[in-house]
């Protein structure tokens, strides 16, 4: 490793404890990826128990974009505090801590009993999961501290992100076809169970030796700054610009640049914003961005149109999104070997330029479409978003000083986060603004259609309601119409992809895995 990234906790007086034997370092592994298996089957279940949501707790549109975002919008305002938090009063007591409370408001989240509740427990959950995802990283900088074993602990930290995405439609199918659509975020419980009984005795402890007072007025300034800046841009892009949503957007801006010109004074940055002088840091961070944000409209999209559109079960419908986690691992498992063959920025390009193309296919997506489309559609983002994911967040991880891993892996699950975020808010938008345009059909009473633009989940209801031709009709042009908003969310996702890719590439020239290249 390059000397370059030593640091105070680098050398004998200031090293971390780490498992004695090659043997514990993996088993050590084994454990935090209990960790993302738990995040990756949350986020996952959720985009199958939408419909389900929708017509229990009957959210609005807008209600059920909150409960689809919420989430990454308190987790992206918590992430830099949590990661800097362990750095400072140790990864491992934050990450079992985060566990046991995650488990515990997932059982309050299967249990809400209304739209508002909902919403409230997702945000509470985001503040928890806050403590899982950097804790994971930053645990692995320190437990692998060579180079090639630390690319392939990062790889099957990756591969297992996607394993929970497959985990969690197969599990989340069979349960929504049996029970209630709460089982499945009580499915959170046996793991977390798990990982903390497990962890407390395998998993070695490790912070910053030396990491100065965690700074309370920074803290505040990144969550306002964030949470702030993203409301004001998913409401801007769901109503228009209004007073209160520029007023908004100018206290995130406001708080933001309060932090960063704060973090650049204090002697013990809650983020030390140097980080983004390395080249190769701010270009992994911003692939990551700018990746989850194309993706990410889509993906929260594709459960209800497999489900509401071409009429699959639950479980079917995880069945249809297995090949997305079956290329993501095997990406992410080969992603260090071929990141050290080809190049990095060409692995990361590659892998983006991949999914952009893989989304654009979507243009010709119909409510008919059959499965090899979608399938290879699914393995193709798969196989490019879990190579460029994975290479990234190595090149995060290579890029800092140990003792600042929480901080750092903070940085990028934070970009990963926003992205969601945004990409559920952006990308989101304009599906349900598609959506919302059709046109009511003949015959059909425009008081059910206007009921059915609320959501495709209420277009369901409606057309049950109204049975007969005109139910059929009111259900198919629903359908029809949210396939069409489908391929628009679709192809701003590929244009964003591809910028991705051209971006990374440039950013990216020379950076290597596990050392940090001259500019």
């Amino acid at each position: 490793m390059s000397s370059k990234i030593a640091g105070p906790g680098s050398g004998p007086r200031g090293a971390e404890p780490q498992p004695h034997s090659t043997r514990l370092r993996w088993v050590a592994l084994a454990v935090l990826v209990l960790a993302v298996l738990l995040v990756g089957i949350d986020v996952t279940v959720l985009g199958l128990a939408a419909p389900f949501l929708s017509e229990d707790l009957r959210p609005s549109s807008t209600q059920l974009l909150w409960i689809g975002d919420v989430y990454s919008f308190v987790i992206a305002g918590f992430l830099v505090s949590m990661g800097s938090l362990g750095d400072r009063i140790g990864r491992k007591k934050l990450l079992l801590t985060g566990s046991v409370a995650f488990g515990g408001i997932s059982v309050l989240t299967a249990y809400a009993s209304s739209a508002e509740t909902m919403i409230l427990w997702r945000a509470l959950m985001g503040v928890a999961g806050a403590t899982l995802m950097p804790s994971t990283l930053a645990l692995i900088r320190n437990i692998f501290p060579d180079p090639r074993e630390r690319s392939l602990a990062v790889g099957i930290w990756g591969a297992m992100t996607a394993a929970g995405t497959a985990v969690g439609p197969l599990v989340g199918g069979f349960l929504l076809e049996h029970y209630w659509w709460g089982s499945v975020f009580l499915i959170n419980l046996p793991v977390m169970a798990l990982l903390v009984l497990v962890g407390i005795k395998l998993l070695p402890e490790s912070k910053n030796p030396a990491p100065g007072p965690w700074d309370l007025p920074s803290v505040g300034l990144s969550m306002v700054g964030i949470i702030a800046l993203v409301y004001a841009v998913k409401e801007a892009a769901a109503y228009g610009l209004r007073w209160d949503i520029a007023a908004g957007a100018v206290v995130g801006v406001a708080a933001l640049i309060v932090f960063v010109r704060r973090q650049l004074r204090l002697p013990h940055p809650l983020l030390d914003m140097r980080l983004f002088k390395n080249r190769g840091f701010t270009g992994a961070v911003l692939a990551d961005l700018l990746t989850i944000l194309g993706l990410s409209g889509l993906v929260f999209f594709l459960s209800q149109f497999l489900q509401m559109v071409q009429s699959r079960s639950p479980f079917q419908a995880g069945l249809a999104e297995l090949p997305a986690a079956i290329g993501s691992v095997a990406a992410g498992l080969l992603a260090g070997t071929v990141a050290r063959r080809i190049s990095v920025r060409g692995a990361v390009s590659g892998g983006l330029a991949a999914v952009g193309l893989a989304l654009g296919a979507c243009l010709w997506l119909q409510a008919t479409t059959g499965y090899l489309l979608l399938g290879s559609v699914l393995l193709v983002v798969g196989l490019g978003a879990g190579l460029a994911f994975t290479v990234t967040a190595d090149v995060i991880l290579s890029s800092v000083p140990k003792e600042q891993a929480g901080a750092a892996s903070a940085v990028s699950e934070t970009a990963y986060e926003l992205g969601a975020a945004l990409g559920i808010a952006l990308l989101g938008s304009v599906v349900t603004g598609v959506y919302r345009s059709f046109v009511t059909p003949a015959g059909v009473p425009e008081a059910a259609a206007e009921e059915a633009r609320h959501s495709l989940g209420e277009a369901v209801q409606s057309a049950h309601s109204l049975g007969g031709a005109p139910g059929e009709q009111l259900l198919a042009t629903a359908r029809d119409t949210f396939t069409e908003g489908l391929r628009f969310g679709a192809g701003a996702g590929a244009v964003i992809l591809l910028a991705a890719a051209v971006l990374a590439w440039w950013l990216l020239r020379g950076q290597r895995l596990g050392e940090i290249p001259e500019d």
